[in-house]
């Protein structure tokens, strides 16, 4: 049994793998042509920096373990507690894959590296610890104060609303982009590719049926109730954004990852429909929320929308938990509202202050964006001395 165990739990660190071409495709859709290879180099390299944080400093803030034993300790029960490590390096390295959605097309290459090691190495873990290890009592007091700890099944809040609120502090730091904005007024940067960003939402959508079925991380565990309301929130979120985006196809092929985004948290709670409503709450949040930001926060310059994508659903998301999750409203029980604001609120607050202090130290340090002749030139030749495409 053990033995499916590790392989139950390895498909799933392999799908949330697969996730990471998803962001890079995502975001090399949205960008300009000339910031294109810069946005696939970023997400493969930014996994690898956060490989070697996570493995040698991350994973024992969070769960008090190292790998610093012998291979013939390390192989009991099948390896599994190497691969639980690998399925949960791909949450932690999400946070810097959706932070390179936000900070596109004109940050410093070795600086933002440095910085995401950093985030993965201290900020992500010491709040993943707090939620999903139970570190320094805090699941404990809202036991002891609401009936209930802080539920995050699949990580709306541990790992999305974090990763988000970490890239609006980078956002910020780094200011919009030369020319975004005249006269107050917001400059259409049209994406170059839609079929790319299309494919991008695609290898999401379907390696988050990974992220969130194996979040169970036993076969024992494993519940198609997490897998249909994953499939409803996606649905809902498509619909909602193709509305309330006028069949805009950028908010369309964001809209089901809203949805997902929201239901990681109560996805082995809800009731389906309840799921729907979630995800659909998602996909119209994202749409509104983005175009305020892209037309009034004019130094706020989010290329991806991962701010409302993935903060601002995602800490609807642990709220809804409270909600949705609740018998009256058609769910298994178990959770406290309370406890579900009071945690979302915490990881928002880690995740700022914690995105503040590292973006801003690295800004002080280095700097952490490119000189204007550098971002009109694009970070793909600035930077890496080739375009995505030869000149015919």
């Amino acid at each position: 049994m053990q033995s499916a165990n590790t392989m139950f739990i390895l498909l799933g660190a392999i799908m949330v793998l697969a996730m990471h071409a998803g962001f890079a495709f995502l975001e090399v859709g949205t960008v300009r042509h000339k910031n294109q290879v810069n946005a696939l180099v970023k997400i493969i390299t930014d996994f690898a920096i956060s490989t070697l944080a996570y493995f040698f400093i991350g994973y024992q803030i969070a769960y008090g373990l190292d790998f610093f034993a012998g291979a013939t300790d390390l192989v009991v029960n099948s390896g599994y507690e190497l691969v639980k490590f690998f399925f949960l390096l791909t949450f932690a390295a999400a946070i810097p894959a959706i932070v390179s959605g936000g900070i596109a097309e004109r940050a410093k290459f070795y600086p933002m590296l440095i910085a995401s090691a950093l985030i993965v190495a201290f900020v992500y873990p010491f709040f993943e610890g707090i939620i999903w290890n139970g570190n320094y009592g805090f699941q404990d007091w809202l036991h002891t104060t609401f009936g209930a700890s802080f539920h995050d099944f699949a990580g709306s809040v541990v790992v999305h609303s974090v990763g988000g609120w970490i890239a609006f502090a980078a956002v910020f730091l780094l200011g919009s982009r030369r020319g975004r904005y005249r006269d107050g007024r917001v400059v259409a940067f049209a994406p170059s590719n839609i079929p790319f960003l299309a494919l991008g939402a695609w290898i999401l959508a379907v390696g988050w049926f990974g992220f969130n079925v194996m979040s169970a991380q036993t076969l024992d565990g494993i519940s198609g109730l997490v897998a249909v309301n994953s499939l409803m929130a996606m649905v809902g979120g498509t619909i909602t954004a193709m509305v309330a985006g006028r069949k805009d196809p950028g908010f369309i092929h964001n809209g089901p990852l809203a949805g997902l985004v929201a239901v990681c948290a109560g996805s082995d709670l809800m009731h389906p429909i309840g799921a729907l409503v979630v995800g659909g709450v998602a996909g119209a949040l994202f749409v509104y929320v983005f175009t305020l930001a892209q037309n009034r926060f004019t130094k706020f310059d989010d290329v991806l929308g991962v701010w409302p994508l993935h903060g601002l659903c995602g800490a609807w998301g642990g709220i809804a938990a409270g909600i949705f999750g609740l018998e009256a409203f058609g769910g298994l029980g178990g959770v406290s509202f309370m406890s579900q604001l009071i945690g979302t609120f915490a990881g928002m607050a880690v995740a700022l202050i914690g995105g503040f202090v590292v973006y801003g130290f690295v800004k002080a340090v280095s700097g952490i964006r490119l000189t204007e002749e550098e971002e009109f030139n694009g970070a793909d030749l600035s930077i890496h001395k080739i375009g995505s495409t030869s000149e015919l």
